[in-house]
């Protein structure tokens, strides 16, 4: 399936081997490698960064990692995966003790898409993963993403105040 299709096939070779196209298929992945490495420990301050100008395509939507690491640093890059640790660990702790199996589930699927989506664009914006297209919960550019985002919080949230109420 992958070969069959051009352009992914090129995801997956930059994947592979960015530096073999520098200026075409593994550009994504270069500037946002770079975009992570000038932030260093601190970053270079919100909204100086240089990465999400003209050098790393789709910025706002599949690298929004990037360009924080570049403003805040790893330091910020820390803080916001210890944010995204902490709702998946909150909400695995609400499925786990909700003990009608209707209620759980749902829960616990909400919480697996979101960490999923998470761990998807973590991996694509350091190198890790091939680019994929998957917006950044709550961080990324995308009206129906946030809004979809937000209802499954909400969800969340409202297991717990029933589970709370009983």
């Amino acid at each position: 399936l992958v070969v069959q299709v051009p352009y992914r096939y090129q995801r997956i070779q930059a994947f592979l081997d960015p530096w073999s196209d520098p200026s075409h298929k593994g550009f994504q992945v270069i500037q946002s490698m770079l975009s992570f490495h000038s932030g260093g420990l601190t970053g270079v301050g919100l909204g100086q960064g240089q990465g999400k100008l003209f050098f790393l395509p789709e910025a706002h939507t599949d690298f929004t990692l990037a360009v924080l690491g570049e403003e805040m640093g790893f330091l910020g890059f820390l803080l916001v995966v210890s944010l995204f640790g902490f709702i998946v660990f909150r909400s695995l702790q609400i499925a786990l003790q909700n003990e009608d199996f209707e209620r759980r589930a749902i829960a616990l699927g909400l919480c697996l898409v979101f960490s999923f989506q998470i761990f998807i664009n973590m991996g694509v914006s350091m190198g890790l993963l091939p680019p994929k297209g998957l917006t950044l919960p709550f961080l990324s550019y995308g009206g129906s993403s946030l809004i979809c985002s937000c209802l499954a919080m909400g969800w969340i949230l409202n297991l717990d105040r029933q589970l709370r109420r009983r």
